[in-house]
């Protein structure tokens, strides 16, 4: 039994897909009209753009998406691939509307379109350099959900990332993640501070919240037979109207991105197929449980190694 996942945001890369993009029309029509729909040229930033304009969230957002999307495209048209036969669907944060699209619960046109007011929410919600991350290694949620209530006087952090085991990212102001790394250091846990322009998946993206309540509401849901794992609850979920609920919920909400993938496992998963750039999400799977197949979709010679 298999599950599609797509990567969130940390997975882009210039020239992302342009292998597909080359060979396949379908893709170059694609390619279009998301440059139509947002009345910039994504394309041109993605396949031979700056590393630096690529990285902004207000085009990384719809840029994966658009990879993402693609490539699950040529899976299904161009090899005769059922992924509709998926279990599940699921994705990381921003990849999570790249499930949702392929799950056909949202049309292209929207879900490109909502990601870019995303981005631009979610970078615009904290004045630039006011908030950030840092990504924890080797510790588990307990040991960092008790430091986090035990110091909530000194430094104020969320937890916005559950990725695997020993790996877990809080978000907050750079000024109390300093005083966090500080304590971290005194009790050897092992940190790195993020190269990231916001605080993502905390209460400081609550701005972001407002903007995005306002457009999931107004946006057409379509029903869809296929299921999905939501960010929010890392539980399984077909209904089209929570699913836009846990859609404004996930803005500020922690990735429960590791009890996503054993809540799958445990209901019987041992196939995942991670599509869009990177191997991200690959690399948490097999930390999760190094026992279940993983395939990673970036080029054409991966579809040689994928049955299902």
């Amino acid at each position: 039994m298999f599950s599609v996942i797509f990567p969130g945001q940390g997975s882009q890369a210039i020239g992302m897909g342009k292998e597909f993009f080359e060979k396949y029309t379908l893709v170059k029509e694609l390619f279009k009209l998301a440059d139509e729909t947002l009345g910039i040229s994504l394309s041109k930033i993605i396949l031979d753009g700056s590393k630096e304009e690529l990285d902004l969230t207000i085009n990384t957002q719809p840029a994966i998406f658009l990879v993402s999307y693609s490539i699950f495209q040529v899976l299904k048209k161009e090899f005769n691939l059922d992924l509709n036969k998926a279990k599940y669907f699921a994705g990381h944060s921003l990849g999570e509307y790249s499930a949702l699209s392929s799950a056909n619960y949202l049309s292209f046109k929207e879900t490109i379109r909502i990601l870019r007011i995303r981005g631009e929410a979610m970078q615009n919600a904290v004045p630039k350099g006011e908030g950030g991350m840092v990504a924890i290694l080797g510790s588990t949620v307990e040991v960092i959900e008790n430091i986090l209530k035990d110091n909530e006087s000194n430094f104020i952090v969320e937890i916005a990332n559950d990725n695997s085991e020993g790996q877990i990212v809080l978000s907050g102001k750079n000024e109390d993640l300093e005083k966090l790394i500080k304590f971290l250091k005194s009790k050897s846990i092992k940190n790195i501070k993020l190269p990231v322009s916001a605080p993502f998946h905390c209460k400081l993206m609550k701005k972001a919240t407002e903007i995005m309540k306002n457009e999931i509401e107004k946006t057409n849901f379509q029903d869809s037979p296929n299921v999905l794992v939501s960010n929010v609850t890392a539980k399984k979920i077909s209904n089209k109207e929570d699913l836009k609920s846990l859609l404004i919920k996930q803005i500020e909400n922690r990735v429960r991105w590791r009890e996503s993938v054993l809540n799958m496992i445990t209901d019987g998963v041992d196939h995942f197929i991670e599509i869009g750039p990177g191997k991200v999400l690959s690399g948490l799977v097999k930390r999760i449980d190094k026992n279940v197949k993983i395939n990673s979709i970036n080029n054409e010679s991966d579809i040689k190694d994928l049955s299902i």
